[in-house]
């Protein structure tokens, strides 16, 4: 029948909890997580930071939750469901998905090849140059811009493509529930024994020591509470299509506020454990180093591709914690990975009516080329910094502020928290709703705030012509293209109103 098939869904509310912590845990609570912490206060930023989680952060996921398992359909369908003018936000969702996803999955193809290169260090002594100039063999942006292929990153980078391609292809018990059933106890297992390594290295304490003495005076700076709020966003995987997709997978009788919970505490959870392990071993850096903590703290790129080489370099048994902490990396971002790509292949789903290994193909081989031409080359990391920072805040901070306007404009909140307490254990009404349209009003203010920062600025000294194109440009051009996807006709028109299952 017209807008009627049958969907997968996940074996069970244990497996869902699986996919979807491996979604949430990635690359944001391994080396994000651990500096924004030590610059906003250290032990104090934990007050903010579970203030956020509590009035945003589990509440969105609810959110989320309740649209996709409301509507049974990726993010376009689901919101087309609300309303076939809501449809935009879905694709809007998407497109940010389209956009992490070419470039995620460079990452995770570093990551990968920098697990390998932990056996033999081979970064050598100076692992900033070898990052910077023999592994990426970056250009100076300055020049202009220069897209020849770099050997040492498109081969991981394919390689990366077709095995999440192959996991997606399979479906959603075969692929990405089997997946992460297995990715996850590993990801687990290979990170306790990294940080309980990590403890026992010489000056770990000193690391322990910078990243939770608490700073109480950070709290009344304003910057410390959007850090924290923005911390929760991004890596909780909300607001951009992710749960919504996920939970549409759902069997009908699940209990959403018990999953979403779960999916939240584990979350935080993991990003605690891996502020410890990085400042242990950042510990050990500075005193092998004879420098202060704070001489070496690094997040992002810098902790991972320039830190973590020196410290393995230098550390008892580095290879060891070499293929420990890149190897996390890698299971972490592949996981997230498949997650990204998912919420597109569903959304062409539901859009064409086409089968899983045909969609698969239809989204997974153009973005594998265009990751491959954008990142797989001498510009790929100036590429990388400028679409990652634009994409966050004014691609999937732009489309949560606009969608949470419209749900609760149009007072669809009363709706999903209604369908939230007809199966879950924990029921939600005002204080829910109140955190929803407070978050409304702090996605706002980041948003605006980094926009006026931005304009005003510049981003890292790019030149203005690059972050125009890469950064302004991407970010406005994914409005476009969301509305055009929005305009086509759907092959098999679904019916405006809800498809509950029977």
């Amino acid at each position: 029948m017209s807008g009627k098939s049958v969907r997968e869904t996940f074996a069970g509310r244990k497996a869902f909890i699986i996919a979807a912590i491996g979604s949430a845990v990635g690359l944001g609570n391994i080396w994000r997580f651990p500096y924004t912490t030590y610059e906003n206060g250290g032990g104090a930023f934990i007050i903010p930071y579970i203030v956020a989680l509590l009035t945003a952060g589990i509440p969105l996921l609810f959110l989320d939750y309740a649209i996709g398992h409301r509507h049974r359909g990726g993010a376009p369908l689901s919101y087309r469901r609300f309303n076939k003018h809501f449809e935009v936000f879905g694709w809007w969702q998407v497109m940010v998905n389209v956009i992490i996803g070419v470039y995620y999955a460079v990452v995770l193809g570093w990551a990968a090849t920098y697990t390998y290169f932990s056996f033999s260090n081979a970064w050598g002594d100076k692992p900033i140059d070898f990052f910077v100039g023999e592994f990426l063999k970056m250009g100076d942006i300055a020049n202009g811009v220069s897209f020849e292929f770099v050997g040492m990153v498109v081969g991981p980078l394919i390689a990366v493509w077709l095995v999440a391609l192959g996991v997606l292809a399979l479906g959603i018990q075969k692929g990405i529930s089997k997946s992460s059933n297995i990715l996850m106890p590993v990801l687990v297992i290979m990170f306790v024994v990294l940080v309980v390594f990590s403890l026992f290295l010489p000056g770990a304490a000193k690391g322990l020591d910078a990243l939770f003495t608490p700073n109480w005076e950070k709290l009344a700076d304003p910057s410390v509470w959007i850090a924290a709020y923005g911390q929760i966003f991004f890596s909780l995987s909300i607001c951009f299509g992710i749960m919504i997709t996920y939970s549409s997978y759902l069997k009908k009788d699940s209990d959403l506020t018990g999953s979403g919970l779960v999916v939240g505490f584990a979350n935080s959870s993991f990003e605690v454990l891996a502020g410890i392990g990085v400042f242990a071993a950042l510990g050990f850096m500075a005193a092998a180093a004879g420098q202060e903590v704070s001489e070496v703290a690094k997040g992002g790129i810098g902790l991972a591709f320039f830190a973590f080489p020196t410290i393995i370099n230098e550390a008892p048994f580095g290879n060891v914690l070499g293929v420990l902490f890149f190897g996390s990396l890698t299971f972490a971002a592949l996981t997230s990975f498949i997650s990204v790509i998912e919420v597109i292949i569903s959304a062409v789903q539901d859009k064409l009516s086409m089968g899983r290994v045909q969609s698969t193909l239809v989204v997974g081989v153009p973005m594998m080329v265009i990751s491959v031409f954008l990142f797989g080359t001498t510009t790929g990391l100036p590429m990388l910094d400028v679409m990652d920072k634009f994409v966050n805040y004014f691609g999937i901070v732009a489309v949560a502020f606009a969608s949470l306007i419209v749900i609760v404009a149009n007072e669809k909140l009363g709706l999903l928290g209604d369908h939230i307490n007809k199966t879950s254990s924990f029921k939600v009404g005002f204080i829910w709703r109140f955190c929803i349209v407070v978050t409304t009003g702090i996605l706002a203010f980041m948003l605006f705030s980094e926009g006026a920062k931005v304009f005003k600025e510049g981003y890292e000294g790019y030149p203005s012509w690059f972050v125009n194109t890469f950064g302004w440009g991407m970010a406005i051009g994914l409005i476009v293209v969301s509305i055009l996807l929005s305009r086509l006709k759907w092959k098999n028109e679904p019916a405006d109103s809800i498809a509950e299952e029977k």
